[in-house]
């Protein structure tokens, strides 16, 4: 699990801990996999922060697809292990294509099919790279997404580099995770 975070047992877990995981586990994930088990050291920041990602993972108005390529970029920005173990195949079922998973793990912008996943990536990559999005990048994605879409997109995109620090700073590998899609 985590080097640099206390060992963590269900059988001795707060009630408050108790409820989080109760809340997680019964939700549309099911699992503990990810930053969940380091975040249960503050239920209180666990709670909320599990909520929100049950909204920026399910509730954005994104095809699954188009969330789970933003959430590649971000792994990779990030360089988070466990992210990316875990979203990979979950971002190739959607239809993010093995070649485009391929090229942004590396670093690289691929050369996109769809002019809607082009969208997502520019927009992502722009907001990483430069802590801004272009005029242009920003109203081609209100002019296809809508300002909500747009304004949860910006959540999906916070609440994975939110992920990715807590599962980077924790060393923190995925439920099963032998090997490491970045270098160390």
């Amino acid at each position: 699990m985590s080097k640099r975070l206390p060992h963590f047992e269900m059988s001795s877990a707060t009630p408050e801990q108790k409820a989080v995981l109760d809340e997680i586990l019964s939700g549309p994930r099911g699992n503990l996999n990810g930053p969940f088990l380091g975040w249960i050291h503050s239920p209180e920041l666990a709670q909320h922060a599990q909520r929100l990602g049950a909204f920026c993972r399910y509730q954005t108005g994104l095809p699954l697809r188009l969330s789970e390529l933003a959430i590649l970029v971000t792994a990779t920005r990030w360089r988070a292990q466990a992210e990316w173990h875990i979203h990979y195949p979950i971002a190739l079922q959607a239809g993010v294509s093995e070649a485009d998973a391929e090229t942004i793990r590396q670093g690289h912008r691929p050369d996109f099919a769809a002019a809607d996943d082009a969208l997502i990536y520019d927009f992502a990559s722009e907001l990483y790279d430069t802590k801004r999005v272009s005029d242009a990048t920003y109203a081609q994605a209100v002019e296809r997404f809508g300002h909500q879409v747009v304004i949860n997109l910006v959540g999906l995109l916070g609440y994975y580099a939110l992920v990715a620090m807590t599962l980077n700073v924790f060393d923190m590998r995925a439920l099963g995770q032998e090997t490491l899609p970045f270098a160390e």
